[in-house]
């Protein structure tokens, strides 16, 4: 796996603007769904109703909820960054989120991403604006297309 790996803040600060490492791909079950699905209450049949999916479904196979892969932005980001001085970090918010394309059951995705901003939060915090995209294997447009934002702490 490649990582953008740094010492602390202030090394991390660097990085504003530029890409990070593509992400590894990480398969979409249909036990992630429907744990999913439980997780939120969104029993959407074109999720989790796999006889209706094969007759009714324009897919013909389960897809992922679309909140699923935005979930999965910051598990995908923590896993292609290290920043040693790492306490803790909090999900802020998500600006422009577009789901161009359903993910299908089985299917990989991984993380294509950027530090657009890094502002400073309160005495030892960062709030970072990252770029994401999240890619399907073999399909052109992405599952997810989102600015995501998020607060990190030092020790």
């Amino acid at each position: 796996m490649n990582q953008l790996i740094c010492k602390n803040f202030e090394e991390f600060r660097k990085h504003e603007g530029k890409p990070l490492p593509t992400g590894d791909w990480l398969t979409v079950t249909q036990e992630m769904i429907n744990a999913f699905a439980e997780a939120t209450q969104d029993f959407q049949w074109v999720h989790v109703d796999l006889e209706r999916i094969k007759k009714e479904s324009p897919f013909k196979k389960p897809i992922a909820h679309g909140f699923l892969s935005v979930s999965l932005l910051s598990k995908m980001l923590m896993d292609l960054l290290v920043v040693e001085s790492f306490a803790m970090g909090v999900n802020y918010g998500l600006n422009k989120v577009r789901f161009p394309h359903p993910v299908p059951v089985d299917c990989r995705l991984r993380l294509h991403s950027s530090i657009q901003k890094i502002e400073e939060y309160g005495d030892n915090g960062l709030k970072i604006t990252w770029d994401c995209s999240v890619e399907i294997e073999g399909i052109e447009k992405p599952a997810c297309v989102a600015e995501f934002i998020s607060l990190m702490f030092e020790k």
